[in-house]
């Protein structure tokens, strides 16, 4: 399994970065990572954007992914994501929380749910990630 300080390594310089996603927890089939509410995530009303929500749970999704292959052989792209944005978040932290559902040979599904700083659900998403063969 990948190591927490690899994978910290491995975002400098990506969207990862760019949004302040910070993993914070990183196990077999597990995922925990945050992001701060603030100007970088926002929408022009001042609210948590969406699209930020999303991207957190892709991004939960796929390290959690790419965790569980043979990085030497294998590698994990985004193949499909949903998800249900169900409260508002002006400010703070949110915290995704992402667990395997499915592990298969070329596909992985997993769950993903933000919680802002009550604990409260701001979205679940459900993230289908594809295991490809590095040529």
């Amino acid at each position: 399994m990948i190591d927490l300080a690899v994978v910290k390594e491995m975002s400098k310089h990506t969207l990862i970065d760019t949004l302040g996603i910070d993993i914070i927890e990183l196990g077999e089939g597990r995922v925990v990572a945050t992001m701060p509410v603030d100007h970088r995530t926002h929408q022009p009303a001042g609210l948590l954007h969406g699209g930020a929500s999303v991207a957190l749970a892709e991004t939960v999704a796929s390290i959690g992914a790419y965790a569980l292959v043979d990085p030497n052989t294998e590698n994990v792209v985004g193949l499909e994501i949903n998800a249900n944005h169900v409260r508002a978040v002006r400010r703070g932290t949110v915290t995704a929380t992402g667990t395997v559902l499915h592990r298969g040979r070329t596909t992985m599904v997993w769950d993903v749910r933000i919680t802002d700083e009550q604990g409260e659900l701001v979205c679940i998403s459900r993230c289908t990630i594809a295991i490809i063969r590095k040529s």
